[in-house]
Parts: structure tokens; C-alpha cells; sequence
């Protein structure tokens, strides 16, 4: 739906369907995906990204951006909307209340996410499925898990500004997850911060070296600790 006739558009009480993002560059999204969320988060201030979600396909790596979905608790009506839109590579984050009493998605909906190739998901609620998640190619962090099935009656909106595990994700953010958790980095904001990360993991590297040789300053702590007022 163009832009024009969006703002056409009288939406019923409690749904919105609003256009798709904008794509960031590929490059950027493929050396993002190589950068942990930990050090994203520290290059953030070390305050930012999702507490209380769980990942339940193991290991591997989510990067992509986010088409976000805000539901009626335990209703998936416009999470299947969602996955009508959505774009390979996409995250689809849902914004479920932290309601664990049904089940948002389940093993139908990831057989359709890996068909488009999308980048994952992401739950502040309930799955179910959860052999067909373990397999792991499909990344999901979600709150919870339950047998019990959702209703498909809405309301809902799409691509709106919604809330997961204490985490503000807008349209088009950056999703970055892996076992450490989800964080969301704004889509204007992502190039300037690469290079910190980039940055930061070199210095880490160095750091670990010598943590493992066991040459490490004491003075790196030792400074802040006198800047306390301690007598060290």
C-alpha cells in the first residue's frame, strides 16, 4: 500500500497495517552478523536490549531487520499478516503482552518463515513446537512455552512501535540475537556504530590476550579504584 493511500486509510479500533521498511545496505547486515550482542551492547551503554527471553533454536546468530507486530494476547491474526509482508532476511518481533496462556507460533509458521528465508523471530509471549524449533535453523526468542494454541480474531498492528522484554523496537530496526540475548539498534544509527563495534571487539582481543598470558595491568583497575577514594 503506498504511502499516499495509507494516510487515506480509517483503521478499525486497535488494528494498523502500516507499509514496510526501508532495506539497510546488505554489506551492513552481513558484517553485522558477525558482531556479538554483547559488544553491540556495550557500544550502546551497556543498558539496552531484551531481559527474560529465551532462545529456543540454540545457537545460531539472528541479524536482520524488524517488522514488528503488536497482538492481542494469545491471538496470531496479524502475525500471519505479517509473515505476508515480510521479506527475506526480515525479523518478525512480536509484541505479546509476556502473555504465556497461548502459544503465538508454532511449527506452521516457521515451515513459512523458512520457506521466505526470514531472519527470525522474536516473542514477548508464548511458542509451542518445540522439537521443530530445536532443529535450529529458524532463530526464535520468546518468554515462554505452551501446548495450547492461539485464536486468530485480532485486533493487532504492524509496523508500529512496540515493546518486547523491555526492549523499544521500531520498523526497520536492526535485530541483532544470539544466546546472550536481542538487542535493537535504530536503522539511521547503524552504520556509525559498526566501526565502535569493530573497534571494540579489537580491543577486547587484546585484553583476552593478556588475561591469558597473564600479564594484565593491575593499574587498569587499580586507577578506578583509587579515583574512589580507595587506598590502593
Amino acid at each position: 500500500m503506498s504511502g499516499e493511500k495509507q494516510n487515506e486509510v480509517v483503521w478499525p479500533a486497535g488494528y494498523r497495517i502500516n507499509p514496510r521498511h526501508d532495506d539497510l545496505p546488505a554489506d551492513l547486515l552481513e558484517a553485522f552478523g558477525k558482531i556479538p550482542v554483547a559488544v553491540a551492547g556495550d557500544c550502546m551503554g551497556r543498558s539496552i536490549g531484551t531481559m527474560g527471553l529465551k532462545s529456543y533454536h540454540g545457537n545460531k546468530i539472528m541479524c536482520g531487520q524488524a517488522v514488528t507486530v503488536r497482538v492481542r494476547p494469545g491471538d496470531n491474526l496479524m502475525v500471519h499478516k505479517a509473515l505476508m509482508m515480510a521479506q527475506a532476511g526480515d525479523v518478525i518481533v512480536i509484541d505479546g503482552g509476556g502473555d504465556l496462556t497461548q502459544a503465538v507460533i508454532g511449527g506452521l509458521i516457521r515451515t513459512t518463515a523458512q520457506t521466505k528465508k526470514l531472519g527470525g523471530f522474536v516473542i514477548d509471549g508464548a511458542i509451542r513446537d518445540l522439537a521443530e524449533w530445536a532443529e535450529g535453523d529458524m532463530p526464535v526468542f520468546a518468554r515462554g512455552h505452551t501446548h495450547r494454541g492461539p485464536s486468530k480474531e485480532g485486533p493487532g498492528e504492524i509496523n508500529v512501535a512496540v515493546a518486547v522484554g523491555g526492549l523499544v523496537v521500531h520498523p526497520g530496526d536492526l535485530i541483532l540475537g544470539d544466546l546472550d540475548g536481542v538487542i535493537a539498534i535504530r536503522a539511521p544509527d547503524a552504520a556509525a556504530l559498526l566501526p565502535k563495534t569493530l573497534a571494540h571487539l579489537e580491543r577486547e582481543a587484546k585484553i583476552r590476550e593478556t588475561n591469558l598470558k597473564g600479564t594484565a595491568d593491575p593499574e587498569r583497575f587499580d586507577a578506578i579504584l583509587r579515583a574512589k577514594g580507595l587506598p590502593v
